[in-house]
């Protein structure tokens, strides 16, 4: 650690002035804030775009490409990239929550709100109710998505904590994705235990050792990995012994992926991320999804059952704007949540039967073996959610008379790379667990559920 006092990396010396600047960038979160309450509140009071309307001459327009055409895929991008650093630095929600709890009742976290299936629950209703309301293109659906997780974050921030972000690492509903592929990032806050242990006679510095307030409740001693670091920098230099350093992209999984895997990551990998959000992605596009409605619109007229074809249902439950001819009837809004549940049912199913087939072939059965394989999903899983919003990017494009045709060779590129990332990171996890023959076949049941994660991409983008 000396070392590292006499010389610090680059990188080291970038986590440094995180901690010297701390106030700046203070400053930018308080920015991103207002700017994001301007575009979520100010659309909502303007009327609803009409045809004409393009991202530079219309406020909603350009609020709906900011929030769904660059910020939630890039952010996603981000994590990948550079860690947590969007929630640590420009997150509007994880400011205000730690603003509010600075100022709050203190008091501590209850038991109910640390069960580790939050992360799964929360986004999986997440996307299920921002399909229900069309959250992607309407100012009113966003106000109450974005805007509720807002004043959520805030009214947790008030009760629970102290200087903590309870809501971030709790209740948030991306904190289990945004974990997930952080856990991808080729840098991290590195802890050098033998440092640490020094700083309890040495102090830091040669000082007495200053406390700091790790606002994602990380217990910093033990940080193994980005999964829940928020790379806000606060930590950087703490007893001599922290320090931002490079690694490897696979590190995280291979290496520390057996002690952290659970089977609430498992099923955000591949019953969230590589199903609830590839139904929320299909249904508008599937032609099944029609034929299904309208077979059921058929047999309920057939008998006289009218009520669910009703279009009477508000616009904050189903998507309901006549004035633009856009009105779900009780059977489109029940539709949606169905096709969303099986298509997460299906291939959920079909992918954990693939991961349990793989951690046969390696030995006898653990349950921790299966949830470190599907760890090595993360790069096709998030590949997959950003083409699904970045679908949403081209479609507000499009009518800017932009020419798109790069698309899809850019579609499968990166699916391509996505897949042979993950296959990396099954051959390398196997090999942890049997060598040769037993390796491979590991790796071949990691390539299955690939497979079967890929159709659902080329049935949305290249077959329908």
């Amino acid at each position: 650690m000396k070392a590292m006092q006499a010389r610090p990396s680059p990188l080291a010396r970038a986590g440094l002035w995180m901690q010297r600047h701390a106030a700046a960038i203070r400053g930018v979160q308080w920015v991103v804030v207002c700017a994001y309450a301007f575009l979520i509140i100010v659309p909502v009071l303007l009327p609803l775009p009409g045809d004409a309307a393009r991202i530079l001459n219309n406020l909603t327009v350009f609020a709906q490409f900011v929030f769904w055409g660059i910020w939630w895929p890039f952010v996603l991008l981000s994590m990948v990239m550079m860690g947590r650093v969007w929630c640590g630095v420009l997150c509007p929600e994880g400011t205000l929550t730690e603003f509010a709890s600075r100022h709050g009742l203190g008091k501590a976290i209850p038991r109910w709100m640390r069960w580790g299936g939050w992360p799964f629950v929360a986004f999986s209703l997440t996307t299920l109710y921002g399909q229900m309301v069309s959250v992607y293109q309407y100012p009113q659906a966003v106000m109450v998505v974005l805007g509720g997780s807002t004043v959520a974050a805030i009214a947790i921030g008030l009760v629970y904590g102290r200087e903590k972000r309870v809501w971030c690492r709790y209740l948030c509903p991306v904190n289990g994705v945004f974990g997930l592929l952080a856990r991808l990032a080729p840098f991290r806050y590195k802890v050098d235990e033998a440092a640490w242990r020094r700083s309890y006679t040495q102090g830091e510095h040669g000082h007495r050792v200053i406390p700091i307030n790790c606002a994602p409740l990380v217990p910093l001693r033990n940080m193994q990995g980005n999964a829940e670091c928020h790379m806000c920098g606060r930590c950087a230099g703490h007893r001599d012994a922290i320090a931002l350093d490079w690694r490897s992209p696979s590190d995280e999984i291979v290496r520390v992926g057996d002690q952290r895997a659970n089977a609430w990551d498992t099923v955000l990998i591949v019953y969230g991320l590589m199903g609830i959000a590839i139904g929320g992605f299909h249904w508008s596009a599937s032609p099944w999804f029609v034929a299904i409605k309208q077979a059921i619109a058929t047999w309920l007229i057939d008998r006289d059952i009218m009520w669910p074809l009703a279009d009477n249902a508000p616009w904050f439950v189903f998507t309901h704007y006549p004035e633009h001819n856009d009105v779900f009837t009780w059977l489109d809004g029940g539709l949606v949540i169905s096709y969303m549940l099986a298509t997460a049912a299906v291939y959920g199913t079909a992918l954990l039967l693939a991961l349990s087939a793989g951690t046969r072939v390696l030995g006898q059965w653990r349950t921790v073996r299966l949830h470190h394989l599907a760890q090595t999903l993360i790069p096709t899983a998030g590949c997959g959610v950003f083409l699904g919003l970045s679908a949403t990017t081209l479609s507000i494009l499009r009518p800017e008379g932009l020419w798109l045709g790069w698309a899809p060779v850019l579609r499968l590129g990166l699916l391509t790379v996505a897949n042979l990332w993950s296959l990396w990171l099954a051959w390398q996890a196997s090999g942890r667990y049997a060598p040769g023959t037993r390796r491979l076949g590991g790796t071949l049941a990691v390539a299955l559920a690939l497979a079967i994660a890929d159709s659902a991409w080329w049935l949305m983008f290249w077959h329908w």
